[in-house]
């Protein structure tokens, strides 16, 4: 369950860095200074690179029979897998294949890739179309995708037309169809999330069942911590300077993602251009919602509902998660020309877990 706990050190936290690729999710992760609360608990702690971001994993061994060095090399092997089909900033990855192929027929995909692609159609049909993962062409438009980096340039309204008439996508069996030969699928707001569950089930392998897996902020969490308490995880303040913790939750057995507009964007006289982007215009969104933190059964569909609900908006994406029974907390500017304070609303899902 999930209840307030700020009396947690902030300098405990491991603040994870942010990316200009595949990441743009924020988290400030509590694990309750390991080193403090060990108390006997073998404790598997593993880090590195993945993904164009940062990986952590940790992982209470009780038994002290996991092999620390096996372990590592299933969480690679997991990921470097997940990178391998899902990446869009591996040119030989399959889904860089995917796009690389013109054609409308079925193409054939992998089991995992079925399964992301599978999953974001369905989020997709349950957003009003907003959570696209076909939005590639206007991402690469407005230089948020894998080709460069944004330069301040907004794209013409013949480019975003044009992009636009490249959305669509269907899937039958183990094939997927482009709507367009020129269909690009970017992944970036579901991938990551699926690569956190796929290191999920590779500790599970190995007998472990109380373990946090994050990647650049999205993250699942089994079981409990070396206290054998709830694992503790700050949500960020939506403020691209701060790093302060907005609000802490206490979790077990969920996944968890946040999706925000604060760290990638640019700026051109005076009006913000985030990475968000709207699926009816191809352009960023302009509404004052900053942030979207979601909990879901696995970090795949947390990583998906946090764009999709931060699309649509606070007024929107509160419908939809309550229709969907979704656990979404909502951050939004104020609005003040003076200053920017926030307002936050929460899902009656996202309400309950914190009772």
């Amino acid at each position: 369950m999930y209840a307030r706990q700020f009396a947690i050190d902030l300098s405990e936290a491991i603040t994870v860095p942010t990316s200009m690729k595949f990441s743009r999710r924020s988290f400030i992760v509590m694990s309750l200074a390991l080193a403090a609360c060990k108390r006997g608990a073998n404790v598997l702690e593993l880090s590195g690179s993945t993904m164009g971001t940062s990986f952590s994993v940790v992982a209470v061994d009780h038994e002290g029979a996991a092999d620390k060095a096996a372990v590592s090399r299933a969480i690679d092997t997991a990921l470097a897998q997940v990178n391998q089909q899902m990446s869009n900033w591996d040119a030989g990855s399959e889904v860089s294949r995917f796009n690389a192929a013109r054609t409308t027929g079925p193409i054939a995909v992998s089991p995992e890739l079925g399964e992301v692609v599978s999953a974001a159609l369905d989020v997709h049909a349950a957003s009003d179309g907003q959570f696209d993962i076909t939005l590639g062409s206007a991402i690469e438009a407005w230089g948020f995708g894998a080709t460069g980096a944004a330069d301040g340039r907004e794209p013409s309204a013949a480019l975003l037309a044009a992009a636009a008439g490249t959305h669509g996508l269907s899937i039958e069996g183990g094939a997927v169809r482009k709507a367009h030969p020129e269909t690009q699928i970017y992944l970036s707001s579901i991938g990551k999330g699926f690569g956190v569950d796929q290191v999920a089930g590779a500790l599970r392998g190995f007998g472990l069942k109380d373990f946090m897996v994050e990647i650049g902020g999205d993250l699942y969490v089994s079981g409990n911590n070396a206290d054998g308490q709830p694992w503790q995880i700050g949500i960020e303040s939506p403020d691209a300077l701060s790093r302060q913790a907005y609000d802490i939750a206490s979790i077990s057995n969920l996944g968890m993602a946040t999706s925000g507009d604060y760290r990638n964007y640019f700026e051109k006289d005076g009006a913000r251009y985030s990475h968000i982007l709207d699926a009816r215009t191809g352009r960023p969104v302009t509404h004052n919602t900053a942030s979207v933190t979601v909990l879901a059964e696995n970090a795949m569909l947390a990583d998906a509902w946090a764009t999709a609900l931060l699309a649509v908006g606070t007024e929107r994406g509160l419908e939809i998660a309550n229709q969907r029974d979704l656990a979404a907390m909502f951050i939004d500017r104020d609005g003040k020309a003076d200053h920017v304070g926030y307002t936050r609303a929460e899902s009656a899902r996202f309400a309950a877990l914190k009772a």
